[in-house]
């Protein structure tokens, strides 16, 4: 996205007031990260509407959902939502879609069915749509002859993801991946899978971009830093894969112990039985220069990285110190 070195990218939570995030986004700007995404949560403020705002307060960052999945809304409204973004963006949107949360879905009464398909199918009917297309689509969603009243544009997508079906489907389908892992030996790991995808990706796609969209806690305290890291980290843990935790060698009653305090929603709980090690594989949670560290080694398997929540117990000085790490880990 930038031409040049790696990306830098941030998640800006919509859990604060719209007037803040607006800020925030404002303040990444300045700090000099290229690409700032509204993550998508029902029980937070609505994405779309934080990315209006965000386009008020900004004039040269790209902005965009990160990360929506199209089972909450149809893939045809999340086209005309990042379409209206770009458009009042002037061109600056980008597309971040993914399968979304399971248990998350599950708890609005959504079955998160053929995800592969249907993240995939999304991709293919939102790029028609913003080239002017009149839809018609039978898959995993329906669509009759949609098409949007907008003017036509081209959006990069991001595909979300994690496991080694969708690491591949979005290096041969999409512009580029968020790749939702903090540790460079899961970056390692989703390299070799995001490979294989080059290797059937159409001359045609043009260039591919490998981000790591990595959960990070980074303030002037150590502890402070990882205290604020245990509630992205317990949900982190509440929805991790098997193979990962053998790859981390997280103790798997520990592990049960927070998804089953998830479960029954004691959060506190939860975050309580968050252990140092859990933290060490699913977050980059620590000072300045360690947080420094950890950058670079993520970034010899990433093109890039995204800077995601919780990013600090303060989020503005956070927002500061996360762009010298980048800066130093760049340099």
């Amino acid at each position: 996205m930038t031409g040049g070195g790696p990306t830098w990218g941030i998640e800006l939570t919509p859990e604060h007031d719209l007037e803040r995030i607006a800020g925030l986004a404002a303040l990444a700007e300045d700090e000099a990260f290229d690409v700032a995404f509204a993550s998508s949560h029902y029980f937070n403020r609505d994405p779309f509407v934080a990315l209006s705002r965000m386009a008020d307060a900004t004039d040269e960052i790209r902005l965009g959902p990160g990360i929506v999945n199209p089972y909450e809304t149809h893939p045809v409204k999340l086209a005309a939502q990042t379409a209206t973004v770009d458009e009042v963006s002037d061109g600056r949107a980008v597309f971040g879609v993914g399968a979304g949360d399971r248990s998350t879905l599950a708890t609005l009464g959504v079955d998160q069915d053929r995800p592969l398909r249907r993240v995939l199918e999304t991709v293919d009917v939102a790029r028609d749509l913003w080239a002017g297309e009149t839809v018609t689509h039978e898959g995993t969603f329906t669509a009759r002859d949609a098409s949007l009243n907008l003017e036509p544009s081209e959006i990069p997508v991001y595909v979300g993801a994690q496991g080694p079906h969708m690491l591949r489907m979005s290096a041969k389908h999409a512009d580029g991946v968020l790749i939702n892992a903090a540790h460079p030996r899961d970056l390692e790991w989703s390299a070799g899978q995001i490979e294989q995808g080059l290797a059937d990706r159409p001359d045609d796609r043009g260039e591919f971009e490998s981000l790591a969209f990595a959960s990070v806690s980074v303030a002037g305290d150590e502890e402070a830093a990882r205290e604020a890291a245990r509630p992205p980290v317990a949900f982190i843990v509440g929805g991790a894969a098997e193979p990962v935790f053998e790859r981390h060698e997280i103790d798997r009653e520990a592990a049960s112990a927070v998804s089953e305090a998830l479960e029954r929603g004691d959060l506190s709980e939860a975050f309580g039985l968050v252990t140092p090690a859990m933290i060490d594989a699913f977050c980059v949670a620590g000072t300045t220069e360690s947080v420094t560290d950890r950058f670079e080694a993520i970034l010899e398997h990433v093109d890039g990285i995204v800077v995601g929540s919780p990013l600090g117990p303060d989020l503005e000085d956070a927002v500061e110190r996360a762009s010298e790490a980048l800066t130093r880990a760049t340099n």
